[in-house]
C-alpha cells in the first residue's frame, strides 16, 4: 500500500473502525454483567471472568497468530479474523448456558488477536515516514473511541433490548469494519519466500525490544490499576456517582482522543522518545495531583473533571509513542510480530493492573493514583535505561528533514 496524498486515506479509517470494534467488545460486557449473570444463573464474579478469559486468550495468541499468518496478505487476514469475530458475537442470542458463552468469548478473542496487531502493522507499513506517528495515532483513536462511544452505546442497548443486544452490537461493528476493509484496503504483496520462525523472532529477541515490552506492561498496569477502579475513587474524592460519573467518563474519553492525536504529531516532529517522556511525565503529575486532592477531600467536581481530562490525554498519548519506538527498533519487516507482542504485553499489563487495583481499593482508594504514578515512573526509568544501553535513538531510520529524536 502506498499513500501519496497528505489527506487521511479511507483505508486508514477502515483499520480504525476495526480497532474500535474489538476494543468495544473487550470492555462492553462490564455494563451488562448483572443482567447477564442473573439470566444465566451465575454469580457476577463468575460472569466477570468473561473479560478475563478474553484478555488472556488475546495475550497468549496474538504473537502466535503473527507468526502463523506471516505469509498471508494482511487484508485477507483481517477479513478472515473479522468474520470469525462477528460470527462469535452474532451467535450469542442463541446461547442458553454460561459455558457456551465462555466458548464464544474465546472464539471472539482469537479473532481480535489478529485484528488489532494487523491493523497497527498495516497502518505503520503504509504510512509515509513523516506521517507514521499520525497514522498510528489514528488507529489508536479507535481504542479511545470505544471507551467514549462504543461502551456507553452498547450498555444502553443492553439495558433497552437485553444483554444479548450488546454482543450483537459488537458483531455489527466488526461486520461494518469487514465490509469497509474489503472495499477500501488494498492487498499487500505476498512475500516470495516464507521466513523461518527464527528469522521472524530474531528482531523480537533483542534486549531493547524486551525492555520496550516490559515498559508497555508496566505502563498499562499503572494506568489500569487506576482506571479500573475509577468509580470508587471518584466517589470518595468528590462524591461522584451515577449520571455525574457517566459525564466524567465521556469527558475523559474526549481527552484521550485529543492526547492520542497530539502524541502522533509529536512522534512525527520530534520522535517517539519526546512523545513518551511528555505523556508519561504529564501522567505522573496528574496522579500526584490526585494524591494531594485525596488528602483534602471532598473537592469540587469541576477540578476533578479538569484533572481527568489531563490524565486521559496523557495516558492515551503513551501507546503511539511506544509503538513507534518499537517499530524503529525492529523495522518494517518485523512490524506485524512487534505489534502482536506489544498488544499481548498491554493485555498482560491490564490484567496485572486490575488485580493490583482490586487489592489497593480494599485498603484505601487513595493508594490508586500513588501506585499508578510509581509504576509509570518506573516505566520511564526503564525507557532511559533502554536508550542508554542500546542506543535506540541512534539506530533510528532517517526521518523527514527537520525531525530528530530527543
Amino acid at each position: 500500500m502506498t499513500v501519496l496524498s497528505r489527506q487521511t486515506p479511507l483505508w486508514l479509517y477502515a483499520l480504525t473502525l476495526a480497532a474500535f470494534a474489538v476494543q468495544t467488545d473487550d470492555f462492553i460486557i462490564i455494563g451488562v454483567l448483572p443482567d447477564l449473570a442473573a439470566d444465566l444463573q451465575v454469580s457476577e464474579g463468575a460472569a466477570g471472568q468473561l473479560v478475563t478469559v478474553y484478555s488472556l486468550v488475546y495475550a497468549l495468541t496474538a504473537p502466535l497468530w503473527a507468526l502463523l499468518l506471516s505469509r498471508v496478505d494482511r487484508k485477507q487476514a483481517l477479513l478472515g479474523a473479522l468474520g470469525v469475530f462477528g460470527a462469535a458475537n452474532f451467535a450469542v442470542p442463541f446461547v442458553d448456558s454460561f459455558p457456551v458463552l465462555m466458548g464464544l468469548r474465546v472464539v471472539a478473542a482469537l479473532g481480535a488477536a489478529v485484528v488489532l496487531p494487523a491493523s497497527l502493522a498495516a497502518a505503520t507499513s503504509a504510512a509515509p515516514p513523516e506521517r507514521r506517528g499520525r497514522y498510528l495515532a489514528t488507529v489508536m483513536t479507535g481504542l479511545t473511541g470505544a471507551v467514549l462511544i462504543g461502551v456507553p452505546v452498547g450498555t444502553y442497548l443492553g439495558g433497552a433490548l437485553g444483554w444479548e443486544a450488546t454482543f450483537v452490537f459488537a458483531g455489527a461493528l466488526g461486520t461494518a469494519a469487514l465490509l469497509l476493509i474489503w472495499v477500501k484496503v488494498p492487498h499487500t504483496p505476498r512475500p516470495g519466500t516464507a521466513p523461518g520462525i527464527r528469522v521472524l523472532l530474531r528482531p523480537l529477541q533483542q534486549r531493547a525490544v524486551f525492555l520496550i515490552l516490559l515498559v508497555t506492561a508496566v505502563t498499562v498496569a499503572g494506568n489500569l490499576a487506576f482506571q479500573t477502579y475509577l468509580a470508587p475513587f471518584l466517589g470518595g474524592l468528590a462524591s461522584v456517582t451515577g449520571t455525574g460519573l457517566a459525564l466524567l467518563l465521556v469527558l475523559s474519553g474526549a481527552g484521550g482522543i485529543a492526547g492520542t492525536r497530539f502524541a502522533g504529531r509529536i512522534v512525527d516532529r520530534h520522535g517517539p522518545l519526546r512523545a513518551l517522556w511528555s505523556g508519561g511525565g504529564l501522567f505522573c503529575a496528574g496522579m500526584a495531583a490526585f494524591c494531594a486532592l485525596w488528602v483534602v477531600r471532598p473537592v469540587p467536581v469541576v477540578l476533578v473533571a479538569l484533572l481527568l481530562v489531563c490524565w486521559s490525554a496523557a495516558a492515551w498519548a503513551v501507546p503511539p509513542a511506544i509503538q513507534a519506538l518499537m517499530i524503529d527498533r525492529v523495522g518494517p519487516e518485523g512490524a506485524t510480530q512487534a505489534m502482536a507482542l506489544h498488544s499481548s504485553s498491554a493485555y498482560v499489563g491490564a490484567a496485572l493492573g486490575g488485580a493490583l487495583g482490586g487489592t489497593l481499593v480494599g485498603l484505601d482508594a487513595g493508594l490508586l493514583p500513588l501506585t499508578a504514578a510509581l509504576l509509570v515512573g518506573l516505566a520511564l526509568g526503564l525507557v532511559g535505561f533502554t536508550v542508554r544501553g542500546d542506543r535506540i535513538s541512534s539506530d533510528r531510520e532517517p526521518r523527514a528533514e527537520g525531525s530528530e529524536v530527543r
